[in-house]
């Protein structure tokens, strides 16, 4: 699939109002008032927006399914969306729950601490038939792990590939993320908080849930990621001398950008090799919806460093 035949991409997850702040480091010492220039940043993010403007900037057609509350907050983040070049016709306004927000401390070592408010979001559900017309002519659905696409993670299942972030989990028994590790072609997740080796948690994942693909976001040191197709894992290192401001988003640009290029059969190996460029690119901003570079741009990143090199482990 590529070019003009390369099917659309569903994204369905969280929009939210994002604020980071600079801190000196963790832990943060208690000070009534702490007086600053330019260190603070608002601006639209949240999981599913971050993959939806990552596609779209990377060239991938995307529906993208949502929710907003009726409020000021609801009002910015669908006019950001719009200026994205976005289609909102999917994005929902409701009256049961405020605009999600969410607060991230950061330091100059790269550790973050992620505050999200998800207001009532939790609580509100997406029809089965806006997702079966969005879902018309895609490939792939990128379903966040938010309780307003659990539902449809069976039912669109049948139909196409599942693609989805746990984030950070700790366990293969997670019980809230349980039905997105059962229902994913394609799974990724965060070493922060596993206690195995990550080959080992891999190979425990896999033998519950059996997956096409398997990728473990290991920060500063790359990614794995497991192949059923070769049944072999392999390491994709960090490019290490690209500027870090702040680690928040990139995960998802990771996974979205693995998406895009996985999407155009160029192979999982070749896509998640442009994954790891465009997520070491993206970290040089401080927001986790900023830094996205095109395709074209990205390309140019990828052929500057023709060394580079991912292994079997």
């Amino acid at each position: 699939m590529k070019g003009k035949n390369m099917k659309k991409i569903l994204v369905s997850g969280l929009i939210n109002i994002e604020t980071t702040l600079n801190i000196e480091k963790f832990p943060l010492e208690y000070s009534p008032v702490r007086y600053l220039f330019n260190e603070t940043y608002t601006s639209v993010s949240g999981v599913g927006f971050n993959i939806a403007k990552s596609l779209n900037t990377l060239g991938s057609k995307i529906e993208f399914i949502s929710i907003l509350g009726k409020d000021i907050a609801g009002e910015l983040a669908r006019k950001q969306i719009e200026e994205e070049n976005i289609q909102t016709h999917y994005i929902l306004d409701s009256e049961k729950t405020m605009t999600p927000q969410s607060t991230i401390l950061y330091d100059k070592d790269g550790n973050r601490q992620i505050n999200v408010d998800l207001k009532d979001i939790q609580k509100i559900r997406i029809k089965n038939e806006l997702i079966d017309e969005a879902s018309i002519n895609c490939n792939i659905a990128a379903l966040c792990n938010i309780n307003f696409t659990r539902d449809h993670l069976k039912r669109l299942s049948n139909k196409m590939l599942i693609a989805t972030d746990v984030h950070a989990i700790d366990n293969i028994h997670d019980e809230y993320n349980r039905d997105y590790l059962e229902y994913s072609d394609i799974l990724f997740f965060s070493h922060e908080k596993i206690q195995l080796k990550e080959k080992e948690f891999i190979k425990e994942l896999n033998y519950i849930f059996p997956k096409k693909i398997i990728i473990c976001g290991l920060g500063k040191d790359g990614a794995l990621m497991y192949s059923a197709k070769s049944k072999k894992t392999f390491h994709f290192p960090a490019i290490n001398s690209f500027k870090v401001v702040n680690t928040i988003g990139a995960g998802d640009a990771l996974f979205s950008s693995f998406l895009h290029f996985f999407n155009k059969d160029i192979g999982e190996q070749e896509a998640l090799k442009k994954a790891v460029f465009f997520a070491g690119k993206k970290i040089g901003k401080k927001g986790a919806a900023e830094g996205f570079l095109k395709e074209k741009e990205l390309e140019t990143v990828v052929d500057s460093y023709p060394s580079y090199r991912y292994k079997e482990v």
